[in-house]
């Protein structure tokens, strides 16, 4: 091997890591709260199926780590000039499991030992389906039972 190639690749490796470290780290389906040094108007995320950014007041945000992968976010002040620039980075959940059963896929979420069904690409199609439908169920359940009944 080269050394400058060998020096170069190393220094890009640390610039790299370097870059990666200043930026917002989440991991998913968690949040983090992120201060401004002025205040602003707007905040873009660049995908928000990775993270979700809701602002709390002019120098505050939440980002929700959604799924894992990496995107960005820009804040822009009341005139449209940018604030802050960051990456933002979803590392996976530390509670969720996946059993490989044959070419089959599916994912489970834990805790203690308790482990639920918690579907994710890539498993086992009629198990994602069935659990994605149930999970919409309970979801409108909840908020069915949450609406006021009018006329009792």
């Amino acid at each position: 091997m080269n050394r400058s190639f060998a020096l170069s690749f190393g220094v890009f490796l640390l610039g790299t890591a370097a870059a990666q470290a200043s930026g917002i780290a989440v991991p998913e389906d968690e949040v983090r709260i992120v201060t401004f040094t002025k205040p602003v108007a707007t905040v873009f995320v660049a995908n928000p199926s990775v993270a979700d950014i809701n602002v709390i007041d002019p120098t505050h945000a939440f980002v929700l780590g959604k799924a894992f992968g990496a995107t960005n976010m820009i804040a822009l002040d009341a005139k449209g000039n940018p604030v802050s620039t960051e990456h933002v980075t979803v590392t996976g959940s530390s509670h969720l499991v996946t059993l490989d059963r044959g070419s089959s896929q599916y994912t489970f979420a834990c805790a203690s030992a308790r482990c639920e069904s918690a579907a994710a690409p890539g498993d086992q199609r009629t198990y994602h389906d069935d659990t994605m439908a149930e999970d919409e169920r309970r979801e409108a359940d909840g908020a069915q039972s949450a609406t006021p009944n009018e006329g009792h």
